[in-house]
């Protein structure tokens, strides 16, 4: 929401760095109000943004003064730029009018940098020349793309600052230093000196001065270094003081497991646990013993069996006479985790209920009753199970799945429905990158089971595009189907629009039964559908009485068919590539081998990136760290929507280094105590400031 500019305090006394921009000179009322666009609105949040790039022109040669095999940049105007295919692929071939002279850029098997490189356009190259049939030649340079604004610039660094309509770049940078001038030398800095030099940082109000003014790479780069440091620390510091109060929470209920409990649980299942469920079980039975409450992030590839160490850990809580709960994020989820946890316990004298929002108003009324009498011992549900009115008699354990698609909040609610603070497990559906479990899970301990279940076979996956791999593609799917197997077919959307040409999955179905799948039983099965109809499709499938099954990603979990082999996945780049990797783990289950063939006639260079990424690992830590390399963090979790981590400048990805110090730092002045001391008290204040009320953090002490 838009604030008033005038509401910011300009009175005597008050900080420069609240200072409203519109009363700094040169800015005015009119170019605030761009400003304001950009979420720029005091002195203190220009000095913060961070300049988008810079350009280094101090290496800037004319073509007459490059020497071969050394890092060098030129400078001109896309003259002319053309495509041709050769026996090793597509070359794209540039050429630049740096003025007295022309330079070639080329690119091999690069086809989307044809239209990025219009005549007429200025950039940067950077790279290490070689001279062929005298011309210079950068094969695959860096390219930095120059605005009208940069032919201003002849040397030195140049900032380039994110902007609005209206707003140009030297316009940007005389707000940029009127603010300096303004407010620079008002800048406190959080960290004490004998820190900083511990960590070999400049102090902040240079730091400062110089990312936005800087008179070298060298003084920009340890500038911004600085800056990205706070940052993360500060975030960090936020993680470790939230995992710090849930470790103090010593109330949690101690659920001992004897050799008898164990081997009662295990008799349950109708296998062995894997080595790494063993592992995964040893680490959460020392937290249920600890009295300590357990806040354990428990990750798994595809198919290695996360659920059943979650079973395990709610059957402890039940049998020390405690209640426990599983929350999954949509009622298809809770139903499956339901129908999972319902066969294990067959015959069983647990007493369990399944509680969702579809449940008449009666029947709700009637499981809250039982929950909080502690007449159920066991409850799988969605959100229904943490609204305002439901409560637990005695709640050992609560397990949430597919934490990212919950906030910190929800997660902390299962401590106000039970006198004492529960044990809390959080599962996710694949993977979770490094930077992520340090940042958005970082306030959690972490429990991977990396090996998959004994006879688990690696699905064969290939990129399918052109008339001719398709046609082939389905005539060996064919094959395998009149042999028994039995097949997926993954569409993006249930219907498809013909303008667009999009795979509907409505659309799909019938086509299908017209043509590739002629002659064969197929059925379909997507989210709008009646649940009576969609449990029965799916149930047909797993029966043998189809041999297809056209689908949107409700298959994307929790379902198991063993004899399913064969996967088509269409217009594939349209799926992240965690959400490809979960589904292709829906096949390949049983003794026979798994094919997945994922169609797609997009040749964007993420598309590539992310299918190739697919085609070449079955590792789901592996694949994650890739998609999240290829999305960024807002994609991989599907928080894009309700707002990225808040961090003013860092990103996860081009900072990992950073993230893995600052973390290190943090997690020791915590755990030293050191947080608590007059010295830190500014970067105590400065992360309560920034974090308090996200990460529910108490202002005392």
């Amino acid at each position: 929401m838009s604030q008033d500019l005038d509401a910011f305090d300009t009175s005597p006394g008050a900080s420069p760095l609240k200072t409203a921009l519109r009363f700094l000179s040169g800015v005015g009322a009119a170019r605030a109000a761009l400003l304001e666009k950009l979420d720029l609105r005091v002195v203190e949040e220009v000095l913060w943004r961070l300049p988008r790039d810079v350009l280094d022109l101090t290496r800037v040669k004319s073509p007459a003064d490059l020497v071969e095999g050394e890092l060098q940049t030129v400078r001109g105007v896309i003259a002319e730029t053309d495509a041709r295919e050769t026996r090793k692929g597509t070359l794209v071939a540039t050429l630049l009018d740096c003025g007295d002279d022309f330079v070639r850029g080329l690119w091999f098997n690069a086809p989307w940098m044809r239209p990025k490189l219009q005549p007429g356009t200025r950039w940067l190259f950077s790279g290490k020349p070689k001279k062929k049939d005298g011309r210079w030649e950068f094969s695959h340079p860096r390219l930095q793309m120059l605005s009208e604004d940069d032919d201003e610039s002849h040397g030195g660094v140049v900032t380039r600052y994110g902007l609005t309509e209206g707003l140009r770049q030297h316009e940007m940078k005389r707000v940029v230093h009127a603010a300096l001038e303004h407010g620079g030398d008002s800048i406190a800095d959080p960290l004490s000196e004998e820190f900083a030099k511990a960590n070999s940082l400049i102090s902040l109000k240079t730091a400062v001065r110089q990312v936005h003014e800087p008179r070298s790479m060298a003084e920009y780069e340890s500038a911004r270094r600085r800056l990205l440091f706070d940052d993360l620390l500060e975030f960090q510091v936020g993680v470790a003081l939230r995992r710090r109060l849930w470790g103090r929470r010593s109330n949690a209920p101690l659920l001992p497991v004897t050799a008898k409990i164990d081997s009662r649980i295990r008799r349950l299942f109708p296998f062995a646990l894997t080595a790494g469920q063993n592992a995964a079980v040893r680490e959460i039975v020392a937290d249920l013993q600890s009295g300590r409450a357990m806040h354990r992030l428990l990750q798994a590839d595809v198919g290695a069996g996360k659920t059943v160490v979650a079973i395990y850990a709610m059957l402890v809580a039940i049998a020390a006479q405690h209640q426990a709960v599983l929350m999954a994020p949509t009622e298809l989820l809770a139903l499956q985790h339901w129908r999972t946890i319902d066969g294990f316990l067959e015959g069983s004298r647990v007493r369990r209920a399944l509680l969702t929002g579809s449940l008449t108003e009666s029947k709700r009324r009637e499981i809250r009753d039982q929950m909080a009498n502690g007449e159920l011992d066991l409850v799988v549900g969605t959100q229904a199970v943490i609204q305002e009115g439901v409560s637990f008699a005695k709640l050992g354990v609560a397990v949430i799945d597919e934490q990212h698609k919950f906030g910190v909040a929800q997660r902390s609610k299962f401590a106000g429905q039970s006198s004492a603070a529960p044990h809390v497990l959080v599962m996710t559906a694949t993977p979770i990158p490094r930077s992520l479990c340090l940042t958005q899970f970082g306030d959690l301990d972490l429990t991977s089971v990396r090996d998959q279940p004994p006879g688990r076979q690696r699905i064969v996956t290939s990129r399918v595009t052109g008339a001719t791999s398709r046609r082939k593609a389905w005539e060996f799917i064919r094959l395998r189907l009149q042999q028994g197997r039995q097949l997926y077919v993954v569409c993006p959307v249930i219907d498809g629009e013909e303008s667009t040409g999009r795979a509907g999955a409505s659309q799909v179905f019938e086509q299908l039964q017209q043509t590739e799948l002629a002659g064969l039983r197929v059925g379909l099965v997507h989210g709008q559908l009646d649940r009576d109809q969609r449990d029965q499709t799916m149930e047909d499938f797993r029966n043998g009485e189809l041999d297809a099954i056209v689908a949107t990603t409700v298959i994307e979990v929790g379902v198991d068919v063993p004899n399913a082999t064969l996967m088509v996945v269409l217009e594939a780049e349209r799926f992240g590539l965690s959400q490809l990797h979960q589904l292709r783990g829906r096949i390949g289950r049983g003794v026979h081998q798994g094919y997945c063939f994922l169609f797609s006639e997009s040749n964007t260079p993420e598309a590539t990136a992310r299918l190739s990424a697919l085609e070449a690992s079955s590792d789901g830590f592996e694949i994650a760290e890739k998609d999240f390399e290829l999305r960024g963090p807002g994609d991989v979790l599907g928080t894009r929507q309700h707002g990225e981590l808040p961090l003013r400048s860092a990103d996860l990805i081009r900072d990992k280094d950073l993230l893995e110090e600052t973390r290190t730092a943090a997690m020791q002045l915590v755990e030293s105590g050191r947080i608590d001391t007059a010295e830190f008290a500014p970067l105590k204040l400065a992360v309560l400031d920034r974090f308090a009320e996200l990460m529910e953090l108490p202002r005392t002490g």
